[in-house]
C-alpha cells in the first residue's frame, strides 16, 4: 500500500504521517523539496528525531545546501525508496508539500538529466503565457511571473514529449489531503513562525548567511531570504518576520491550489484542538478502501 499525504504548510501532515505509519506498518518518504537539504531544519519545519517515534524516514538530509538537487533527482530517489520499502513487505507513506516532486515520482513524468539553456527574450509576457497554456491549460503560473514561465517552457522543450500533466500512474496509491479554514490556518502559520524564532530560526539563517554562498536553495527557503534582507540592513527584524508570515501564507495558498487541481484526493479537515479525531477519520476512510 502506498499512501500520499498532502496539504498546505502547518496543516498537520507530519503528525498524521507518523500516526498512520504506526498503524499500517509503513515507512515514510519525504515529499518536500527543501527538506532534502542538511542543516535546513527550523525554516523547513523538518521533523525532529523524537517526533519520528521510531518510524524510518527517508530522503531527509541527503544533500548539502549548495548541491543542485532537482525534481529529476528526486524522481529517481523516491521511486527507488518506494520499491525498496515494498520489497521488505512494508507500506509506504509519502508526505510533503511539494506537489511537483511527488507527482514526478508517482506519475509518468520524463526528464532528461542535461538541459540546454534557451532564450525567450524575443517573446513578451503575454506570448510566453499563451505558449504555456497551450501545453498545460490548468497551469497556476501567473502571466507576470516571467521567470517561471520561461523555466516551464525550457523544461518542456528540453524534454520533448514529456507528459507534463502526468496522466499515467506508475503506482497504485491513495492520496489523503489535509485542509483547514483559511483564517485558522493562517493563524497557525503566524504562530509557527514565532515558534521557529524561539527555536533558533535567526541563528540558523545567520549560519547560511555567513557562508556568503549563492546557492539556489538558500534563495528559495521562506525564512532565510527575508532574514538575509534583515542581515543586510534593508529590513528591520519586525519587517522580516512580517514578511516570513506573509510569504508563508501565500505559499500555503499556492500549495492548496496545486494540490486541488493536480491530485485526485480525498480531503479531511484538520481538527487542531482534537487531532486524534482527524486521525481516526482518516484511518476509517483508509480501512474502507483497503
Amino acid at each position: 500500500m502506498i499512501l500520499v499525504i498532502i496539504g498546505p504548510t502547518a496543516v498537520g501532515k507530519t503528525k498524521l504521517s507518523v500516526e498512520l505509519a504506526k498503524k499500517y506498518n509503513a515507512e515514510i518518504i519525504n515529499g518536500d523539496a527543501m527538506q532534502v537539504y542538511k542543516d535546513m531544519n527550523i525554516a523547513t519545519a523538518k521533523i525532529k528525531e523524537q517526533e519520528k517515534e521510531g518510524i524510518p524516514h527517508h530522503l531527509f538530509d541527503i544533500c548539502d545546501f549548495d548541491e543542485n538537487y532537482t525534481v529529476y533527482d528526486y524522481q529517481i530517489d523516491c521511486r527507488r525508496k518506494i520499491d525498496e520499502i515494498l520489497k521488505k513487505g512494508k507500506n509506504v507513506i509519502i508526505v510533503g508539500g511539494t506537489g511537483l516532486y511527488i507527482r514526478s515520482a508517482l506519475y509518468d513524468y520524463r526528464f532528461k538529466n542535461e538541459e540546454v539553456k534557451r532564450c525567450y527574450d524575443n517573446l513578451t509576457d503575454d506570448e510566453l503565457m499563451i505558449r504555456v497554456l497551450e501545453i498545460d491549460k490548468d497551469t497556476n503560473i501567473h502571466k507576470n511571473n516571467r521567470r517561471r514561465l520561461e523555466r516551464f517552457l525550457e523544461r518542456y522543450e528540453n524534454n520533448g514529449s514529456v507528459s507534463l500533466n502526468g496522466d499515467t500512474k506508475m503506482y497504485d496509491f491513495l492520496t489523503i489531503g489535509l485542509k483547514a479554514d483559511r483564517s485558522i490556518l493562517y493563524e497557525k502559520i503566524d504562530n509557527r513562525v514565532l515558534t521557529m524564532v524561539d527555536e533558533g530560526l535567526i541563528d540558523e539563517a545567520r549560519y547560511f548567511y555567513d557562508m556568503k554562498k549563492d546557492a539556489k536553495s538558500l534563495k528559495t527557503v521562506i525564512g532565510y531570504k527575508e532574514l538575509f534582507s534583515y542581515f543586510d540592513g534593508n529590513l528591520t527584524l519586525e519587517e522580516a518576520l512580517y514578511n516570513i508570515k506573509k510569504n508563508s501564507r501565500h505559499y500555503a495558498k499556492r500549495q492548496y491550489t496545486f494540490f486541488n487541481n493536480k491530485f485526485d484526493c480525498s480531503w479531511f479537515n484538520t481538527d487542531y484542538d482534537n487531532f486524534s479525531e482527524t486521525v481516526d477519520e482518516v484511518k476509517e476512510y483508509i480501512d474502507s478502501i483497503y
